[in-house]
Parts: structure tokens; sequence; C-alpha cells
């Protein structure tokens, strides 16, 4: 599914009006009138009522006026509380206003938290249609409209927000200081990135794409902005690796793993298998030698090799032998359990200035790249993937957890053009950004993956995609959903609590059987 952003969205309406001719009174109220439709085919237990539409001065407002009118002609009990001076609605959004004065509509404009309080409390909603905010927003909410929102977070009623939840940026899903969280959200047209991109998502409730005249213009995403997807499973479909039936091992790639140190075995033995799991044809383990013995008697379709020397973690003294093995395979994972020892992050930069092949980086050899990023733009022929949680990701941008958490799409995206690499920004709605700016979130998955191994598990999936010849950008997005989608299996059969990162390995084939029987879009 293409997601657009605001000035997508508001350069489509222009166009439909400009050149299509399509009056934008016009598109306001079939905007409003497919909102009405949906929302009592949904709400039709609460009928009569009370419904209270929360309107603000700008068009999706007057989007609120619309639903406040033709609810109002079905029977419904309905206040129209404007939260703007009724001098202050122009356009289109007036006249639907002044319609709706004139056929009686019960319209209550206040500026004043208390004035909102006593409206609120003699209204006592069962059903909030949410037409303050919309697309529109690229500010912090402040001043009356945050109280406002404190305020009417608190009713106890079915939340509807119209085409986004108050409060949610579209084009990138921040929480702009404060929103309100809708059961359901009503979206004109086109799925926005703030309606999938997490925190917005999170507010979003049940979204409903709603046609309202305006033509699909499919040059206009691209020639303004770099391509965001939500990766349904018809996408991810598109970018299975193919598989002839008279391949071989040698055929389906081969792949290289840098993982393991005292403690963290574990970490080696899931990566390695995940990597056999994507469908690669050969995973080899470099282990320290002090720790070969145990991965040799731990995997058994998987080759180790021993690193020279008598130590038990990697260091920069293993650069050459990983380099000249690397160079014969289709793709290198570094960094699962490796650990944070100076000589270890030393032996992980000089590993990624130097290496022959595709790389996935995740865990310790991300945090080898603290205060290091600057070598990243130099790696030379291939793209790496960088695979942080958000603890990672923000040590290597130098700020909090929480400061991550709440820009997540625009820092992911940015840091993937600064770097010219493939992040991928672990989390419920995972995003995957590419050098081009392009962005896909990935809609599956579920909380049972909050389990020690599961990232192990990813990075070698991903570097096993890798491996059988797709793109960074396409192995990171595929894994990620192949990821997710095992996790999603496994929840229907046993539920998320408990679930071990070994038993993602054994659904991944399956979420590729699977996959590969999905219609093509």
């Amino acid at each position: 599914m293409k997601l657009i952003s605001a000035a997508q969205m508001q350069a489509m309406d222009q166009r439909a009006i400009t050149e299509i001719g399509l009056p934008g009174a016009l598109l306001m109220e079939n905007a409003g009138r497919a909102a009405a439709v949906a929302l009592v085919a949904d709400a039709q237990s609460l009928f009569p009522g009370p419904v209270l539409v929360l309107a603000g001065a700008g068009n999706n407002g007057g989007d609120g006026y619309v639903v406040a009118r033709i609810l109002q002609g079905w029977g419904w009990q309905v206040t129209t509380l404007v939260l703007a001076e009724e001098s202050r609605i122009s356009g289109d959004a007036a006249l639907m206003l002044r319609v709706l004065q004139r056929l009686d509509g019960r319209v209550i404009f206040t500026t004043e938290v208390e004035s909102l309080r006593t409206q609120l409390d003699l209204c006592v909603p069962r059903l909030v249609v949410d037409a303050l905010l919309g697309t529109g927003l690229n500010t912090e909410v402040r001043g009356f409209y945050l109280a406002a929102l404190e305020l009417v977070a608190q009713v106890d009623a079915r939340f509807v927000a119209l085409d986004l939840p108050s409060g949610v940026n579209a084009s990138d899903g921040r929480v702009m200081g404060r929103a309100l969280k809708a059961e359901q959200t009503l979206s004109f047209h086109s799925a926005k990135i703030g309606h999938a991109s997490r925190p917005g998502a999170d507010y979003v409730g049940e979204l409903k794409i709603l046609d309202i005249g305006i033509p699909s213009f499919p040059d206009l995403p691209a020639a303004t902005e770099a391509e965001v997807i939500l990766l349904n499973p018809p996408r991810a479909r598109q970018l299975l690796p193919a598989r002839s039936a008279q391949g071989h091992k040698g055929t389906f790639g081969h792949l290289a793993v840098v993982a393991g140190a005292p403690g963290y075995t574990g970490a080696a033995v899931l990566t390695s298998l995940a990597g056999l799991r994507s469908g690669a044809g050969l995973t080899t383990l470099f282990s320290p030698p002090r720790l070969y013995p145990l991965m040799a008697q731990k995997l058994t379709e998987v080759m180790t090799r021993p690193l020279s020397g008598q130590g038990d973690v990697l260091t920069a003294q293993h650069c050459e032998e990983i380099i000249a093995f690397a160079a014969q395979a289709e793709a290198l994972v570094v960094g699962p359990g490796i650990g944070r020892q100076p000589e270890t992050f030393d032996g992980v930069r000089q590993l990624l200035r130097q290496c022959p092949c595709p790389l996935v980086l995740d865990a310790d050899a991300l945090n080898a790249l603290v205060g290091a990023t600057e070598i990243l733009p130099s790696l030379g022929d291939f793209v790496p993937v960088l695979t942080p949680h958000p603890g990672e990701f923000a040590r290597l941008l130098g700020c909090s957890i929480a400061e991550v958490e709440a820009d997540r799409f625009r820092l992911a995206r940015q840091f993937a053009l600064d770097y010219g690499v493939v992040l991928l920004l672990k989390g419920a709605r995972t995003l995957i950004a590419d050098p081009r700016g392009w962005v896909r979130i990935n809609p599956t998955g579920n909380v049972g993956l909050a389990t020690a191994g599961s990232g192990d598990v990813l990075a070698g999936l991903i570097g096993g995609l890798l491996a059988q010849g797709l793109s960074p950008f396409d192995a990171a997005s595929l894994g990620a959903w192949l990821h997710g989608r095992a996790a999603d299996l496994l929840a229907a059969e046993i539920g998320t609590a408990g679930l071990m990162a070994t038993d993602l390995l054994n659904k991944i084939p399956l979420a590729r059987f699977q996959l590969e029987g999905v219609k093509p879009c």
C-alpha cells in the first residue's frame, strides 16, 4: 500500500480542483458524506447518540460540518463544537458551516477551556467525531488546543477521526505534543504516512480509506517525494528471490557470519541457522578459537571455521582471514554476540572498511560505530544494512531512546540519506529506509518478538536473503516481513508469552511458503 505525505495530499487536492475542475466544496461534501456512511455502518448500536463533532478552523472542520449535517438528517442527536471563533472559518469550510446552521444544526463556538468543559458535561456524547486538526498539522499543539485535547481525551465515548487523529503528523507519524486516540480513522483518498508509522499509528485504530472522487495521479508522489509503502503481502511477495527447480546449494548463495563471544554463543547459533532458514544454500560461522569446539558441536548444518590464535574474541588480527573468505561468499553478517571489547571494535571497523561483499551490521557491530559513523559512506561498492533497535540507534545518533521513539520515521530516513546505508529500525512497525529516501513500513510481528535472540534471527535472515541475490533494501524489507510473519504464525498457535527465538527459526520456511501463494499485485 502506497503512503503519502500531507504535501502530496494537498498537491492531489489542488490538481483535482485546478486541472480536473472538481470544486473544492464538492470534494468536501464527498468526504463528509462518505465518512457519515462509514461511521453509521460501524456505530449503529449507538443510535441516536448523542454525537459530538469536534471541529477546528480548517478544512478538516469542514468535513466535520458535513458529517454533522448528514447525521442530523438521519435522526442522530448532534452537537458541533467548534474550537475557534466563527470569523476564522473561511472558504469551503465556511460554506459547509453556513449550510449546517441554516438547517438548524446545533453549533457552539468556544475558545476557552472552562466553556469547553461545560459543553462536554452538557453533551455527554456516546460518539465523538474528531474533525479538529487533520493532515495540515505541522507544528506542536499548544495553548488552548493542547488543553482541549487533554480534556476531550477524558470523555468516555467511541472516537472516530476524520482523515487523521488530531495531533498526529500526517507526514511522519510524530505526535505533535498530544493526540486523540481513535477507535477508527476514516481517511480520504489515500493512506498517509502518519497512519502507518509509529507513534502516530498507535492512535489510528481501525483504518478505512474512503473514495471521495479525486483521480489517481501516479506521477505525483514519485515527482515530489521518495516512495513510502506499507508492506502488505502482495508487495512482500514481489521481493521473493527466484528459486530454480534445477538449483543446488551453490545456486542459492553462501552466507558468512562473524558472531559469538563468551556468554553469547547462542547469538552465533541463531544467526547462522536463520541464514539457512532464509533459503540460503550454505552458511559458514567464524568462531573465536576457544569457542570453536562448542560451536562445532552445536551446529550440524552450519559450517564452522575457527579464527587464528588462542583468544575467545574477534580482533583486528582476524580481519585478513575473514576478508579472504568473504570474497568467496555472497554476503556477510557481523555483530551478534561479539562483545564490546576495544580490540573487537577495532576489528569490526577494519572489517567494514575492507569488506568485499554485501553485509549486515547488527548488535555490537553497531556499537563499534558509535563515534565512528564517518566510515559508513566510504564502504565502497556495497550498501550495508544496519539493524539497530531503538537503544542502539539512540547511541549512534547521540540522543535518548525517547527522542528516537518520538520521531522514528524522520530520523531513520535521514540517517539512511546521510550515511548511504539501509537502516532497519526495529520495533512495532519496523522501518526500513534506503539511501534514496525510500521507506518501507512493516506491519507484521507482535510483542512475542520481545525475546532474547529475536534480533539475531532477523540479522541472519536478512543476510541469507542478501546471499540469495536480493538488494540490501529488498533483503531487509523481506527479512523484516518474514520475521514478523513467523511470529504471527506462532502467536496464533501458542500465544506471545514464552515465544522463543528458536521457535521463530522453525516458522520462517512456512512464512515464506505461504507468501509464495499470495496473489501478486
